[in-house]
């Protein structure tokens, strides 16, 4: 189905929980958010519904996000009903990685085809200080876990933040050489009460690993801690030489895809800042609350839960699908000043 302004829509995004086991700065409050109640969230068979309204629509994919959707009880059982769902051909998932070690097999089993694992750094302090309680060494082997089950490509998201993390570029696309990884770079954005503030600053050497304390930069607004992607490409080229384009399998979505000399994994660009890809947007996002959301960087939303809850079937769903991709924006507006109702952990990303 195309939307309003002829982009084909046939990507659904869904968070099964807005509850996450780690604190990542640019995520979440140190506190967390307002968690919703129980009864608040969807449940699966709801969930279902919705996923076959937008098969008969012409959505074919869908990920499961969160939060952390590997904290939600018995999510195999979601998986295994999508996967059945005639016309969704490609299901996935977005996960911190830190619970996928445990969850793997029974995923890959159940019809989950792919993951996508946020790493952020690959040094061990440092990655506790920003999730602001996890390890490393789970996501790692939650990583590898994921390769032994056949859940591929695997698609390592690193969020680019200046003054945090910026000096890992090289090290995280080296990876795409030694280890075969398809490293994605992620222009750092603001989201909600993020918006009128800058990435914290990390130094490695003040700071236990875990506290909560953590230094604010006021020189500069947030656009001046942006690491574009032409810096990106620039410090990665210096190091490890030229990066070529690259064909990507499926699920390449809003990326950009390079190789570099000698690597069967690939370097991926996501520019929502520095060169927004809002006209190839191809997807929709249910939030754990049942909420549409045509665009994520709008505050605009269809209640789906209320008229599931009060009996709604795939046709009702449908139409409301309809209604969404009918009102999804040209293009978001992350340099006005409006702030979003809600954080990134309670949207879906």
């Amino acid at each position: 189905m195309l939307d309003s302004f002829a982009r084909p829509i046939n990507y659904l995004r869904i968070s099964v929980t807005d509850r996450c086991n780690l604190r990542c700065v640019y995520c979440m409050p140190p506190d967390g958010v307002p968690q919703c109640a129980h009864d608040d969230i969807l449940r699966y068979e709801e969930i279902e519904i919705v996923v076959r309204a937008a098969a008969e629509l012409g959505i074919h994919k869908v990920r499961l996000t969160g939060g952390e959707p590997l904290v939600r009880l018995r999510l195999t059982d979601l998986v295994r009903m999508l996967a059945r769902i005639p016309g969704i051909d490609d299901l996935s998932m977005t996960t911190n990685g830190t619970l996928l070690a445990h969850y793997a097999d029974a995923l890959a089993a159940a019809g989950l085809k792919r993951v996508n694992v946020s790493l952020d750094t690959l040094k061990p302090e440092r990655f506790t200080r920003i999730t602001r309680w996890g390890r490393l060494e789970d996501t790692l082997r939650g990583i590898a876990a994921a390769q032994r089950a056949g859940l591929t490509p695997i698609k390592i998201n690193m969020v680019v933040m200046r003054g945090v993390n910026d000096d890992e570029i090289v090290d995280l696309a080296r990876q795409s050489i030694t280890n075969g990884w398809h490293v994605r770079f992620i222009e750092w954005m603001p989201v909600g009460a993020s918006r009128g503030s800058v990435p914290p600053v990390l130094p490695d050497h003040t700071a236990s690993a875990s506290s909560n304390v953590f230094q604010n930069s006021i020189q500069a607004g947030w656009p001046d801690q942006v690491v574009t992607a032409a810096e990106i490409c620039a410090r990665i080229e210096a190091a490890l030489g030229p990066l070529e384009p690259a064909q990507t399998e499926n699920g390449a979505g809003p990326a950009r895809y390079y190789r570099l000399p000698g690597a069967t994994g690939t370097v991926g660009l996501i520019t929502p800042i520095s060169e927004h890809f809002c006209s190839n947007c191809n997807r929709l996002r249910l939030t754990a609350d049942g909420q549409l959301r045509p665009c994520l960087l709008s505050d605009f939303e269809i209640d789906l839960r209320t008229p599931l809850r009060q009996g709604a079937g795939v046709a009702k769903v449908r139409a409301l699908l309809e209604r969404a991709i009918g009102n999804k924006p040209e293009r978001h507006h992350l340099g006005d000043s409006k702030v979003e109702k809600r954080v990134m952990s309670q949207i879906g990303g």
